[in-house]
């Protein structure tokens, strides 16, 4: 199949291309590299030994898409494009509902003026807010309590309500908890740009020396330590769950909704411990007062996913731990190396 990848220069994107290819699908990315970088992609090329037809757009640019779907007969669309970050998207909700739906709702318009109709949608478990029980299967309600999270429910409802409309579409929302680690040759992984938003690039920055202290924001939550808990996932783990979703909406018109996530949760605390061992490096931290937008305690009931897709979390936390330390230690200066 020839399988349009959005935002597939970034993180999550870059590991789902490579488990495409590796299946035998073409691959078309379009990413407008904002918080990416085409080096990623040069590196896919290099692991899978592959060419990647790569546009350099913006999802919202109705023009440059069309162009784009002139060009290949694209048979489906896996849709990464996107900001991702709750406390960033607090101080900035217009960007994030401009980028996130906006741009959903632009990609979705030229798929259908093409006859395009297999989408596989980035969503969030962020959509949950703060659960009112744990683990959060995918009836739990939602509840999203940051911007970031309500562009990614206000994305998932419009998507329920194309299907409404027209049943012919197959669509699959997949909800992440928090992706972690690398692609096991160290080629490629994750590296934002000055300090990090999410905890394990964070930590990494700090055991490498490239960050002076990690910022731990609060120790007062009903937890085990006081700290934040979530459930992380690998992110091979997860790009491979995207292709099992794809097998699995092709069989039918539906709209698949699934949790990805191990079913285990760490705080953050217990997060530092495993790095420091992992690394045989100190992170040292101190805490700060809690961010808005983050809830106590996060993880996943991954049940469904497992029954459903037949797909499972192979990765452990020392391999999520390992495998971000291999790519940092050969990548200091992420893609810029």
């Amino acid at each position: 199949m020839n399988i349009l990848v959005t935002g597939g220069a970034g993180y999550i994107g870059s590991h789902t291309c490579i488990e495409l290819i590796e299946a035998d699908h073409h691959i078309v990315v379009v990413d407008n590299l904002s918080n990416s970088s085409f080096e990623s992609l040069a590196r896919v090329e290099s692991i899978t030994n592959s060419n990647v037809d790569f546009y350099q757009e913006d999802v919202r640019d109705r023009a440059a898409m069309r162009k784009i779907f002139s060009e290949h007969d694209i048979d489906g669309v896996i849709h990464f494009a996107g900001l991702k970050a709750v406390f960033e998207s607090v101080q900035n909700p217009i960007e994030y509902y401009d980028n996130n739906v906006i741009g959903t709702f632009a990609l979705i318009e030229v798929m259908q003026e093409y006859g395009c109709k297999n989408f596989i949608f980035s969503s969030s478990a962020t959509v949950y807010g703060d659960p009112v029980s744990l683990p959060i299967k995918e009836n739990s309600p939602l509840a999203a309590c940051n911007p970031y999270g309500r562009s990614k429910l206000i994305v998932e409802e419009f998507l329920q309500d194309l299907f409404f409309a027209d049943n012919t579409w197959k669509i699959a929302l997949l909800r992440y908890f928090n992706p972690v680690g690398a692609h096991k040759s160290g080629l490629i992984g994750e590296y934002p740009i000055g300090i990090p938003n999410n905890l394990m690039p964070y930590i990494a920055k700090v055991a490498l020396g490239k960050l002076d202290i990690l910022r731990i924001f609060g120790d007062d939550y009903d937890t085990h330590d006081g700290t934040g808990v979530r459930d992380y996932i690998h992110v091979m783990d997860l790009a491979k769950g995207h292709l099992k979703a794809l097998t699995k909406i092709l069989r039918k018109p539906q709209v698949l909704t699934v949790n990805l996530g191990t079913g285990v949760g760490y705080s953050v605390l217990d997060m530092v411990s495993a790095f420091e061992k992992t690394s045989g490096q100190s992170v040292p931290y101190k805490i700060v007062n809690r961010r808005t937008g983050d809830v106590p305690i996060c993880y996943a009931d991954p049940s469904y996913a497992n029954e459903s897709l037949n797909w499972y979390a192979k990765h452990n936390l020392e391999d999520m731990c390992e495998d971000t330390w291999r790519w940092l230690t050969q990548n200091p200066n992420g893609y810029n190396d």
